[in-house]
């Protein structure tokens, strides 16, 4: 079951930037800019979680999350508030109106998909899944280990980022670009190159002996976790 995030966002290159991070951790995702909008959608359709900014066209976000508080269909619909206003009373009203998290802008993405899992893994446990497992490469969300062959291997904190993002979607080729928003961040300057150090890193822990690389180098474009290597059980 594929988790659903409904993002209500104005600005649109947050939404693109938020957008473009779950659907890279295997989310479904629809952006809706407008509160009013959104009030409308979420009569129709009810995501698993939802990503409120506060200040909206239309309705604002408190009193959107207020007005679907007082619905019995998205009473319990776990809402992550996206605001610049850091305030205590503000933080506090916020989830006093019923918002389960309450992040302030700017923020780290990497942080905010850490909170969307742990929501959702109380809130919906049965939408996100704890372990990542591709050929005989196991990976372990909760615990931080990753085993090749019942092997445990031992990565560095960057690498098992890594390797975690390139799993969720095989196939797919990242640029190094792309690999920095999705590890470091994008409040963190790292020069491209780094991405390359750590792939070679990341390469000499997971391949031992004649095991199969499953990592793909794409010349002039990036990386990919092979598909080819994909097992479906």
């Amino acid at each position: 079951m594929t988790p659903r995030v409904m993002i209500v966002e104005d600005e649109e290159a947050l939404s693109l930037l938020l957008r473009y991070n779950l659907e890279a951790e295997g989310y479904s995702v629809e952006v809706v800019p407008r509160g009013d909008d959104a009030e409308t959608r979420l009569r129709e359709t009810v995501p698993d979680l939802l990503l409120l900014d506060w200040m909206l066209p239309g309705i604002s976000g408190i009193e959107l999350c207020r007005r679907l508080r007082a619905r019995d269909v998205t009473r319990t619909l776990p809402v992550i508030m996206l605001t610049a206003r850091g305030e205590e009373q503000e933080r506090i009203r916020g989830l006093a109106t019923g918002a389960d998290d309450y992040v302030v802008k700017p923020f780290s993405v990497p942080e905010l998909m850490a909170r969307v899992r742990a929501i959702l893994r109380r809130s919906r446990p049965e939408v996100i899944a704890s372990l990542l497992r591709a050929g005989d490469i196991e990976l372990d969300r909760e615990t931080h280990r990753v085993r090749r062959s019942g092997r445990e291997l031992r990565l560095g904190p960057t690498e098992f980022r890594l390797l975690e993002f390139l799993m969720k979607s095989p196939g797919r080729v990242f640029s190094r670009e792309q690999l920095l928003d999705g590890v470091w961040g994008r409040d963190v300057y790292v020069d491209e190159r780094t991405v390359d150090v750590h792939i070679g890193r990341l390469r000499k822990a997971v391949n031992r002996g004649r095991t199969k690389d499953p990592i793909r180098t794409v010349r002039g474009a990036g990386y990919a976790f092979d598909d080819q290597f994909v097992t479906v059980n």
